[in-house]
């Protein structure tokens, strides 16, 4: 059951001379206990006779449970202004980021890669492949283009294929984008399978301040399953990179992320041992997503959400227990949701925004100089659906790709304070809408709630979290400090 209760009613409201009910929404956690959120995220947690109490305003007025209600701004008493002002200054410290503009860029330098990963999102080409690299003249347009945009701070992130192969490209885009920032933060990140490091490319991201993202599956033979390579030895070659750039570049230089297929639901302790034992502080226990190569191979790879959430709620408990035995290791999917649902602080996540964060957030630059919404976007795009494409950076200037696409439509459709199923969902103040995967599982980038795959690994992941926030205070004492 889930529910938007009533707010600023009618006169009678107004007059009552108890308190007044401030909006919030509130669905069902468990069998005995409802969940109750307010505009800015602040939750609580009721039985169903609390919950009807309340909104019948029949709790006394000294007591405990309407004194944290009317302290989490979900009442407020006679007129009072200041819970008003106060859930507003929440709500805008929350949309903040939105004056930002875009702010994360990808760029595609090549789509040649030397792995020939399962689950790959991209189409990738082999990488002796010709015509598949992002030309000088593309790389020098496309970093005009994200710097005409206004925002103050900057993330450029390399993609693929695998970025290593086009190396000089990764080196022009970087040259020219600190050359041109005029005064504005950038950071840069290189997501690499590590394989073709050399000590040429270490000495440029030491230079630069460059940090490496690559990819973990597990132990050695899951991640030689499921990231095969000529020699056989991804594994070994993704560790010996891991500890060049940990050495060079400094330990919390170099991150990592695993992609759950059918293989690694068996062993959720394994993978995040394996993380463990190569001295990694976080993990993201990640679901596949139904893009590139990964959709072709779903039957092979694919599982059904059930089956991904008992890996999570798995692997979440042995990363618990790992933190109670002294080792600090988050994850990293809950410490998103847990910055929502703990604080105010404006979310970054693309996934997990209202409007969507494509485009608003986050722009992809593909090798040939089309521009998407996102790098799934692009993903579709090689699945020969251009429903994304905003652009290119030959034709296009920054204003067009909002102004002369889908992007504003887009925007408008996946407003989740709007979307039907999402309106009145405890939940909507943590979460996001995901138009791509929504119309690539079901035609619509709205989607259908009820059956949407995204909704449901959301809604049990946070009610997941809430119960161990509030059942556990063992895990809850974990939990709240990867929300700092």
């Amino acid at each position: 059951m889930t529910g938007l209760a009533p707010s600023f009613g009618g006169a009678s409201e107004f007059l009552d001379p108890q308190y007044e009910l401030l909006p919030f929404r509130f669905m069902r956690l468990d069998e005995g206990r409802y969940v109750a959120t307010n505009l800015a995220g602040d939750y609580l947690c009721l039985s169903r006779e609390q919950l009807a109490a309340f909104i019948e305003k029949r709790l006394p007025a000294n007591d405990r449970l309407l004194n944290d209600l009317e302290a989490r701004q979900f009442l407020r008493r006679g007129y009072d202004l200041a819970p008003l002002e106060l859930l507003a200054a929440q709500y805008r410290t929350q949309q903040s980021q939105r004056r930002w503009f875009t702010s994360l860029h990808l760029f595609v330098g090549t789509l040649r890669c030397d792995h020939s990963c399962q689950y790959c999102q991209v189409s990738r080409a082999h990488d002796a492949a010709a015509g598949y690299d992002m030309t000088p003249e593309t790389a020098d347009r496309a970093v005009d283009l994200m710097l005409e945009g206004p925002s103050p701070q900057l993330k450029v992130e390399f993609q693929g294929g695998e970025p290593l192969l086009n190396f000089p490209i990764v080196e022009r885009i970087v040259r020219r984008t600190k050359a041109q920032a005029e005064g504005r933060f950038v950071q840069f990140v290189v997501a690499t399978n590590l394989a073709l490091l050399d000590d040429g490319k270490l000495k440029f991201f030491s230079q630069h301040g460059i940090k490496v993202s690559t990819s973990l599956d597990g132990p050695r033979e899951l991640h030689n399953r499921n990231r095969p390579r000529p020699g056989r030895d991804a594994y070994e070659a993704t560790l010996r990179g891991i500890q060049r750039c940990r050495e060079q570049l400094g330990h919390e230089s170099v991150s990592a992320l695993l992609t759950c297929t059918a293989d690694s639901l068996r062993q959720p302790e394994a993978i995040v041992d394996e993380y463990v034992a190569q001295g990694f502080r976080s993990i993201f226990l990640r679901h596949i997503s139904p893009y590139g190569f990964a959709a072709r191979s779903q039957q092979r790879i694919g599982y059904e959400t059930e089956q991904f959430l008992e890996f999570y709620r798995r692997g979440l408990a042995r990363i618990l227990w790992h933190n109670q035995q002294g080792y600090p290791l988050r994850e990293t999917y809950a410490s998103i949701l847990l910055n929502r649902i703990l604080t105010t602080a404006p979310p970054g996540y693309v996934d997990l925004l209202s409007p969507t964060g494509l485009g608003l957030n986050c722009l992809a630059y593909d090798y040939d100089g089309d521009v998407y919404a996102s790098d799934e976007g692009r993903m579709l795009a090689q699945m020969g659906d251009d429903s994304f494409r905003l652009g290119n950076v030959h034709q296009t200037r920054w204003r067009d790709l909002f102004l002369e696409s889908e992007l504003l439509t887009i925007a408008d459709e996946t407003m989740t304070e709007g979307m039907p199923g999402c309106a009145d969902c405890a939940f909507q103040p943590y979460c996001g809408s995901d138009p791509v995967f929504h119309h690539v599982t079901q035609g619509d980038r709205v989607g259908h709630r009820p059956s949407s795959a995204f909704c449901r690994r959301n809604m049990e992941i946070m009610r997941h979290l809430i119960r161990s926030l509030e059942d556990d205070a063992c895990a809850a004492r974990i939990l709240r400090q990867w929300a700092l």
